[in-house]
């Protein structure tokens, strides 16, 4: 990489995705310039057993620093999600059990692992669970963490000032977690710690506890949330749901992108694909001058699907949802289930109210009323799931069917 091409990355590092940096962004690009490897790290909760596009937009800027040669650490707070973090939550969150937290575990490194270079063996990314160092410290030590903060530094969060005021309940262990949060930046000697907005306290608190134990300044990296400019509303989000993951089909991914909102278009093309930031102010004048946003809505989807499955299979996407959303052959709200491989299709329609009897399923499927999207009939009462499918049942009825 020559200087011209590097200095231009760091200029990508310090301005995309990113909302504030703490104490200054002169600081950050400092060490950025300062041509040793920095210890960066960026922590995820297993709430969920997927990892979505709103979570991406950090991996992506991480990726972006690995390839600027520094030291990538994801971590994974398999001992925090046990706690709860109380970011942003009007409510304290719910606390995962160990069992909850391992099956939400199972498929994380192989998801981020479509982003972040795992293999790559001369700089190594590093994947660890903070219980490896949480689970040891006792009483004594908490006791030490939590006298570095007052209550009222603790009572700053907007959310737990909003419950005080609503009277809602608001529990001790929930000031745990940012005490918690904090010693990572301790146990992993950090330079540099990315994450959201809706982060920021816990990170702030890491930044305060690493000064305090080893006399070190912390650069603090907050990213934009994926969120509709009109209604402030998340469009990513594990504690509801909704999102689009990182392990779903590319025809899923490409359905759902092209179900955003419009106004999100700009931000997702910044925050979720790897395009230049030239070519996507190219796209913003586009479409300020009048341009269909379904049609640049197309442009970031096939993107997206690109950067997780390929070229080909973003292709196969973009004629998929052609065919099958834009001919009206079947719905944008397409409903969509997650099975296990051998299911029976009887059963599956029958839990999802499709039909109301087996008898009904039989009669169904002897009509010849049920088929893939492709036009292929069902013809066995007996057939099983064995791969992804989209399913025409009778003449309105529309089910997408994923493996798990």
């Amino acid at each position: 990489m020559n200087l011209k091409e590097k200095e231009e990355r760091i200029q990508e590092v310090l301005t995309r995705s990113i909302s504030k940096i703490y104490p200054t962004s002169e600081k950050f690009a400092e060490l950025l310039h300062s041509n040793r490897p920095l210890r960066i790290y960026m922590g995820i909760d297993p709430t969920a057993t997927y990892v979505h596009l709103g979570h991406a937009t950090n991996y992506l800027l991480l990726r972006r620093l690995h390839q600027l040669g520094h030291k990538i650490i994801v971590l994974v707070g398999d001992f925090t999600a046990m706690i709860g973090d109380p970011s942003d939550k009007k409510a304290a969150r719910q606390r995962l059990t160990k069992n909850e937290v391992k099956k939400n575990l199972k498929d994380f490194k192989k998801q981020i692992g479509k982003i972040l270079d795992f293999k790559d063996k001369k700089n190594p990314v590093e994947f660890v669970l903070n219980s490896k160092w949480l689970s040891k410290l006792n009483f004594n030590d908490l006791v030490e963490l939590a006298s570095n903060f007052t209550v009222q530094q603790m009572l700053e969060r907007d959310n737990f000032e909003k419950r005080l005021k609503e009277q809602k309940p608001l529990y001790v262990h929930e000031f745990f977690y940012p005490l918690m949060q904090g010693y990572d930046s301790i146990a992993l000697d950090a330079d540099i710690e990315i994450g959201g907005t809706d982060q920021t306290f816990n990170m702030l608190a890491g930044r305060t506890l690493l000064q305090a134990y080893k006399q070190k300044e912390k650069i603090v990296v907050t990213t934009t949330l994926l969120e509709n400019p009109v209604t402030g509303e998340k469009l990513m989000s594990k504690s509801l749901g909704t999102g689009i993951g990182l392990d779903e089909s590319p025809a899923s991914m490409f359905g759902k992108t092209m179900a955003l909102p419009d106004e999100a278009i700009i931000q997702c093309f910044v925050d979720c694909t790897d395009l230049p930031l030239a070519e996507i102010e190219n796209i913003k004048k586009e479409l300020h001058a009048g341009a269909n946003p379904r049609d640049l809505k197309m442009r970031l989807a096939w993107e997206i699907v690109k950067l997780y499955h390929g070229d080909k299979e973003a292709d196969k996407a973009k004629n998929f949802f052609v065919t099958a959303f834009q001919k009206k052959e079947i719905p944008a709200d397409i409903k969509i289930i997650k099975t296990t491989k051998g299911a029976l299709l009887m059963d599956i329609l029958l839990k999802n109210n499709l039909v109301k009897s087996k008898s009904d399923f039989r009669r169904l499927v002897a009509g010849g009323g049920l088929s893939e999207i492709n036009g292929e009939k069902i013809t066995e009462p007996t057939a099983k799931i064995e791969k992804d499918v989209t399913l025409k049942i009778g003449k309105k009825n529309f089910l997408k069917i994923e493996l798990k």
